[in-house]
């Protein structure tokens, strides 16, 4: 009988425990503030992973927060341009914005290495210098002097080379050319004669249409078919050393992000973390077909030439050399990534590549 009473008391009590925890969590969600955010994006609707990367943040952490915590999005254009997302978090005009940062190079060429230099990190590398080699905590040292908390959030992978009106087989072809091309990657190109410009995707069409400039970068297939630039230019060069990786950032006010119930930030940061896996994964989905489009188009699909490569290297460390020396904040970011790198490339080259050129031999021979 006793058993029996225990057992019947035991299921009352662990019924009065569920219950209970029923009734904690919406006195937990009560407990939060009601939120309503706005971010703007560097990235028009049409490039639907790029700013459609906004959007998914936006969806996660409504739905954790049982819609206490709203985030409303914005399209390059519709609060301020694309390239002045930053100044609009600084000024206070919106609470955060989604975009990459080298697009503030101008203010301070250390904004580039919260997205990607010439001959830097791959994706997973630099994933893995933010989160495990001090990265992101370096970075964050940086944009709290512009008011800014910055979490990685998206990445496209490497990028490719660009868009030519003419085929660029010499280092002299490069002399003179008008590209659309910005940051370090601009000095860069500058020291090969090349004429950097820098534009905001959705100005880069009009601007090859027209003749302003020459050849553009932009992405990679996916997005660059969207853009339409193979009508005017049909050369679409490889790899794009200045972007082996391209990590995107959610930028938030200083301010707004330490006003935020812990539980509120740690949303977020999930959230970046999930968009930061599912554009890498898009984008690894969708390139092929895009890029098979394209040459079945007619585009002419070209490597740039090893004295090109050569020469951009040579240049890139240059660049970095005569950068350091007058941008102490530079240069302590920059040695940090610099010693991640040399060990990741070695370790790189062990497994990842060895296995990679194997498998890229057997595509070459149709044999996968």
């Amino acid at each position: 009988m006793q058993r029996r009473k225990f057992v019947r008391t035991a299921g009352l009590g662990s019924a009065a425990v569920a219950a209970s925890a029923t009734l904690a969590a919406p006195a937990i969600a009560q407990s939060m503030p009601e939120l309503k955010w706005r971010l703007t994006s560097s990235f028009p609707k049409s490039l639907d992973t790029l700013y459609g990367g906004s959007e998914r943040l936006s969806r996660i952490v409504a739905e954790a927060t049982d819609n206490k915590f709203q985030i409303r999005v914005f399209s390059a254009g519709e609060i301020v341009p694309g390239l002045q997302v930053a100044d609009a978090i600084q000024n206070g005009t919106v609470e955060m914005g989604h975009n990459a940062s080298y697009y503030y190079f101008g203010k301070d060429p250390t904004f580039a290495l919260g997205t990607a230099v010439p001959f830097g990190l791959n994706t997973r590398q630099m994933d893995a210098w933010l989160t495990n080699g001090g990265g992101e905590q370096l970075l964050n040292d940086f944009y709290k002097d512009y008011n800014i908390y910055g979490i990685a959030c998206g990445n496209t992978g490497c990028q490719m080379g660009g868009w030519f009106r003419k085929e660029i087989n010499t280092l002299d072809d490069m002399k003179g050319l008008k590209m659309r091309i910005g940051g370090f990657a601009g000095q860069v190109m500058a020291r090969l004669g090349v004429i950097p410009q820098q534009l905001a995707g959705g100005d880069i069409y009009p601007a090859l249409e027209k003749g302003t400039i020459d050849a553009a970068e932009w992405v990679g297939p996916y997005d660059d078919q969207k853009l339409g630039f193979a009508k005017i230019a049909p050369n679409y060069y490889y790899p794009g050393w200045w972007e082996g990786c391209a990590t995107l950032h959610t930028f938030i006010g200083l301010d707004k992000w330490n006003m935020l119930p812990k539980p509120y930030q740690a949303i977020l940061r999930a959230a970046c973390a999930d968009t930061n896996a599912w554009m890498v994964g898009k984008y690894d989905a969708d390139n092929p077909k895009a890029l098979r489009e394209l040459v079945a188009s007619g585009v002419k699909l070209l490597p740039f030439s090893a004295p090109i490569m050569e020469a951009s290297f040579k240049a890139a460390n240059d660049v970095y050399a005569e950068t350091m020396a007058s941008n102490a904040r530079f240069k302590k970011i920059y040695e940090s990534m610099a010693a991640f790198r040399k060990e990741e490339v070695l370790w790189f080259r062990v497994a990842e590549n060895t296995f990679d050129t194997f498998m890229a031999r057997q595509s070459a021979a149709n044999k996968i």
